[in-house]
């Protein structure tokens, strides 16, 4: 049995995923995420993800720009002793975060469908909407933890945009709708 990789993010309706937290992260609307109401509620499944997290997969740009807040976040702290992996052609040993657990380096796709097949239970993928892309292209994505914000961006990147494959079939595990205008939305792949 191969391991659960699942993309878990914010999204817009019109599909962006770039950008939630602040203008620093290079969207003209970036923030968007603070910009609507808090309703604990609406981030529940952040909660029910941390139960169910083994592993934790980045990309190299949101892995710089995570790690660094994360390793000293209370909200996070049980993410510092699970194994992280950052897929990357360039990052080197030296530019990984410390006392943040054990970090691995992978350097491919290949690298990835080779993690997916030890031992474990789900990796999640944080942000990195170009590396989610790749997988999902590569068939290794498996479930998608959406947390959908009730705004239209225009433009930015787009979690499903420039994708090869014609067609990916997802069927819906779990959904709820917030007072705050927040959807959740969790798909499994159809592989």
């Amino acid at each position: 049995m191969t391991r659960e990789l699942v993309w878990t993010g914010f999204m817009s309706v019109d599909g962006v995923v770039d950008s939630p937290g602040g203008e620093a992260e290079g969207h003209p609307s970036g923030g968007w995420v603070a910009r609507t109401n808090f309703v604990p509620e609406a981030f529940s499944l952040k909660g029910e993800e941390l139960e169910e997290t083994t592993a934790l997969l980045f990309g190299r740009r949101s892995y710089e720009a995570f790690a660094p807040l994360w390793v000293e976040s209370e909200d996070h702290v049980s993410y510092k002793d699970l194994p992280k992996y950052v897929v990357s052609t360039t990052l080197g040993d030296t530019a990984l975060v410390e006392g943040w657990g054990d970090t691995t380096i992978l350097r491919s796709v290949e690298d990835v469908a080779g993690l997916k097949e030890t031992h474990g239970g789900a990796i999640f993928i944080h942000g990195s909407g170009e590396l989610a892309r790749g997988l999902a292209d590569a068939g290794l994505i498996d479930r998608y933890n959406l947390l959908v914000f009730p705004v239209v961006l225009g433009a930015g990147k787009n979690l499903f945009g420039h994708m090869s494959r014609p067609e990916q079939r997802l069927e819906l595990r779990d959904s709820a709708a917030y007072s705050n205008g927040v959807v959740k939305v969790v798909y499994d792949v159809v592989h």
